[in-house]
């Protein structure tokens, strides 16, 4: 139980150091910090303003991992993604120079700015934690993740990424409106300048593995694995949706449930873990039916509505 006690501990000291700047976004922060233990991807996609860079810059210095961004755009290509291979005048010899993918934590700004070849360049460096430069493959470190961000109303000089893609992402994530009380405070915090000097780093990329490692002994009792391929299995059949979850989503929905409990301070999984994650994890992993989008369904609800219909297993007391 020590180990499960420093991870909520870690998760808590991470929240606590991102809140000096990001205000009110505990759920979605605690989500992330899940993707993170289970070195999953996280795509970040609302409206312009709403504070999505700022985020992943600030937890990126609480991670205390290195970090790079890139601005995608329509002309940026794939070598300034993954790197090139040069000719060195001064020894005679070619030399590869990795790009900013060779990172623990890259923020990918716009993605959906860039062309699909650009975005294809990131396929395998998402799954693979390597990259191909002339024939020659490269590691990166790790940890590695990507977060990525994207405007949703925005459609000109935008490609949307393709389902191989989306579908690595481990959570799709929306930070939304803050409320009256939390837009206060965040003029109070950043209205004049935003004060990533203040902010201090509380692991690193040894303390993240060790978080990673407690995660595996966390129980997950068979019902609640039986649970989840059932709830994954009824995106496949449900009539609203023309394109149901892969079997990643089942993957997912496991390693997801076994750190979001661990972030919680349990050593077992129960089905809040599974309901709590289920929209992040399905959102982008599915696509409306032409009739359901013809009648104006929304996709979230579709989804929300397969896992409320689907009975809960009963938590066990081997469980507890």
């Amino acid at each position: 139980m020590a180990d499960i006690s420093k991870v909520k501990d870690t998760a808590e000291a991470l929240i606590k150091e991102t809140g000096k700047i990001i205000i009110g976004k505990r759920k979605q922060l605690e989500l992330i910090i899940t993707a993170i233990i289970c070195n999953g991807h996280v795509l970040l996609e609302d409206l312009p303003g709403s504070g999505k860079t700022t985020l992943v810059r600030t937890l990126a210095i609480a991670l205390g991992c290195e970090r790079k961004r890139i601005q995608f755009t329509p002309d940026l290509l794939p070598s300034d993604v993954v790197g090139t291979t040069i000719f060195n005048q001064a020894s005679g010899s070619f030399e590869t120079r990795l790009g900013p993918v060779s990172t623990n934590l890259l923020l990918a700004d716009e993605i959906n700015r860039a062309i699909p070849r650009t975005q294809a360049a990131l396929l395998e460096a998402m799954e693979e934690r390597q990259v191909t430069i002339d024939g020659k493959t490269f590691a990166l470190p790790d940890p590695f993740f990507v977060m990525a961000t994207q405007n949703p109303i925005e459609k000109e000089s935008t490609f949307p990424l393709p389902a191989a893609q989306l579908d690595r992402f481990f959570l799709k994530l929306a930070l939304g409106y803050p409320d009256k009380e939390e837009e206060l405070s965040m003029l109070d915090v950043v209205g004049d300048s935003i004060p990533f000097d203040k902010l201090n780093a509380v692991t690193d990329p040894a303390g993240i593995e060790e978080m990673r490692e407690a995660v595996r002994s966390v129980h997950m009792d068979d019902s609640i694995k039986e649970y989840i391929v059932r709830v994954v299995q009824k995106t496949r059949k449900d009539p609203n949706l023309r394109m149901g979850a892969s079997p990643r989503a089942s993957r997912c929905l496991y390693q997801g449930s076994k750190a979001l409990a661990a972030v919680r301070g349990r050593s077992y999984v129960i089905p809040e873990d599974v309901q709590d994650l289920f929209i992040p994890v399905m959102s982008h992993r599915t696509d409306l039916s032409t009739q359901a989008t013809y009648r104006g369904a929304d996709k979230n609800s579709v989804i929300k509505s397969i896992i409320e219909s689907e009975p809960v297993p009963p938590v066990k007391e081997k469980m507890l």
